[in-house]
């Protein structure tokens, strides 16, 4: 076989394999998210849901809060985060409204790249600066699920004075956000609620795990 043929054959093989793995990238299948609050009495605030392929850090533990993270666990506004999933083929969801102690929401995610990664964040009410996230997980295969028990972690940015007047929503009404309180400047498991100041501990604090999230593909 002459010389010219072996290296045709050759790279036609790589051409298909080099095909075969980019069907593979954006081969679509859709996928079920549920998130279930475990607390007795916390609240989250509408949940930002993202299925993505670009590269988003949302919180490293030990390490000092991103902008977009202070916003989302002192205000509850995942806005800033949101923008961060702009790739071709990310999508992302926003709950409606808050998620009481004991509920549960589903969403339905169509035509997500089978390789995608899956991401959540929300503040959790009522706290200084408590939040729940999700970091990029390989979504399951088909007929698999996956289950993930949720830690609430504290964004370091506010101290936890406990005190309403430094709280959002409908419990405390307090100021959204702390600008002069640099807190303890980076972020660690959140300890729970200590009753110090306006709230109870008995009834606002929690056992980790505070949430738990299930996700279902549930098309091949």
């Amino acid at each position: 076989m002459k010389i010219s043929t072996l290296l045709c054959m050759a790279l036609l093989a790589v051409t298909f394999n080099t095909h075969a793995v980019a069907d593979y990238r954006y081969r679509t299948a859709s996928f079920e998210v549920t998130i279930t609050n475990l607390s007795k009495s916390s609240a989250l605030t509408p949940i930002m849901v993202a299925a993505h392929h670009s590269k988003v850090k949302i919180f490293e533990l030990g390490k000092q809060p991103s902008e977009a993270l202070v916003v989302l666990a002192e205000t509850g506004n995942s806005s800033n985060l949101t923008a961060a999933y702009n790739g071709q083929n990310d999508q992302v969801v926003l709950t409606s409204g808050q998620l009481r102690a004991g509920e549960s929401v589903t969403l339905k995610f169509d035509n997500i790249a089978k390789n995608s990664r899956f991401s959540l964040a929300s503040m959790v009410l009522p706290t200084n600066d408590a939040f729940i996230a999700v970091q990029s997980v390989r979504l399951p295969s088909w007929k698999q699920q996956r289950t993930i028990r949720l830690t609430a972690y504290d964004a370091g940015s506010e101290t936890n004075d406990e005190s309403c007047n430094n709280i959002p929503g409908p419990t405390c009404g307090g100021a959204a956000l702390s600008p002069n309180d640099t807190g303890e400047g980076y972020v660690y498991v959140h300890s729970g609620i200590h009753g110090i100041a306006d709230l109870s501990a008995s009834q606002y604090t929690w056992q980790n795990p505070i949430a738990i999230v299930t996700i279902k593909r549930i098309t091949r």
